[in-house]
């Protein structure tokens, strides 16, 4: 089955911005008689829930016979020729606590490659995207990562591990030296907001391990889209399922990726 895909992806921003606005109104809505644990540190509302309803069905639609990956396991189905991956919130712990940022986060992956990726910072109403072989947008301006070309110059962004404590060790040490040796490190809350940053070249790097693929699918495709490079702590191309994640310009990968590797032992 053929796709156009610059239609396709009009169509899910504005499905997106949609769904983003749904997510804005029920924030102010929102008491803690509506947050669920799913583990520590981990929580989902009834707006995660009712978001990626409406994206998989609406997604869905869009394009028949598609699977999903979904962060909320509102439906399960895999083993398709086009899957959708899906965060209807990624950034829940901002969004809970009134914190405005928060991001939805789709990709569509065509046997095993990603061909489209959105990341709309829901607040600010700014969508970053882009289609296999075209450019990365930030609404409808062109974006290219930073032309930094050293640590000592860059601005980074992480996250914070929350699920695997036996690496915190060694990310407390690569922190530590980052904080040292860079403009700093910072920690949004939401990876694909961090990811989409890099991509426009408001963060020379991101890194962080623990990750699921709805956490990086969209931003991960755009930053690459926009010029930059996307790898595993190793440097190998396992970053979508690996569970951890080394975006920057690439003009500096080199020196973080020793340091990484250094830190971490690898």
């Amino acid at each position: 089955m053929q796709i156009d895909l610059n239609a396709l992806r009009d169509d899910v921003i504005k499905i997106s911005r949609e769904v983003g606005k749904f997510i804005k109104h029920e924030q102010s809505r929102l008491g803690t008689q509506n947050i669920e644990s799913k583990g520590k540190n981990d929580f989902v509302t009834y707006v995660d829930k009712a978001a990626e309803t409406l994206l998989v069905s609406e997604l869905g639609a869009l394009l028949p016979d598609s699977g999903f990956i979904t962060e909320e396991n509102t439906v399960s189905q895999e083993d398709k020729e086009y899957i959708w991956i899906i965060d209807p919130i990624d950034g829940t712990t901002n969004f809970i606590h009134g914190l405005p940022l928060f991001s939805i986060s789709i990709a569509l992956m065509f046997k095993k490659e990603i061909v489209l990726g959105i990341v709309l910072e829901v607040t600010n109403d700014e969508c970053f995207h882009s289609i296999l072989g075209g450019p990365a947008y930030l609404n409808e301006k062109e974006i290219f990562v930073s032309k930094k070309k050293h640590l000592a110059d860059s601005l980074i962004v992480t996250g914070f591990p929350y699920r695997d404590e036996g690496r915190l060790e060694a990310w407390m040490h690569l922190f530590i030296h980052l904080l040292q040796n860079t403009h700093g490190v910072r920690r949004l809350g939401s990876a694909a907001i961090d990811l989409a940053y890099v991509a426009c070249g408001r963060f020379e790097a991101f890194y962080e391990y623990g990750l699921s693929p709805w956490d990086v699918a969209a931003g991960g495709f755009i930053v690459k889209q926009a010029g930059g490079t996307v790898s595993d702590f190793s440097g190998k191309d396992n970053w979508l399922f690996g569970k951890e994640l080394l975006a920057g310009n690439g003009l500096m990968n080199a020196e973080l990726m020793l340091t990484i590797e250094e830190k971490f032992k690898l």
